[in-house]
């Protein structure tokens, strides 16, 4: 079972903050939710390294840098990797 964090953020640091969630490399998927409601979700690949992750990805955060220049603020939700899990994938 994923590990879930959740953090409260003003719009203008969202993008900086999902990119360093995607950096620590241990990330699952990120939500982006504003009202109660996922507006952005991002499905990261366990074996991606951070720096293709960031790259893949590059469009997605362009258009969240656009949402978040219009909200004041939103919720982050992180579902990381649990260390049983990442194992079993390197096995794999």
């Amino acid at each position: 079972m994923a590990k879930t964090e959740k953090f409260t953020i003003d719009g203008d640091k969202v993008v900086a903050k999902v990119k360093q969630l995607i950096h620590e490399g241990n990330i699952r998927r990120v939500r982006i939710i504003h009202k109660g409601r996922t507006v952005l979700e991002i499905p990261l690949s366990v074996g991606a390294p951070a720096a293709a992750a960031t790259i893949l990805i590059a469009p997605l955060l362009a258009a969240l840098g656009a949402f978040a220049a219009l909200v004041a603020e939103c919720t982050i939700e992180v579902e990381k990797i649990e260390e049983e899990e990442e194992e079993e994938g390197k096995k794999k």
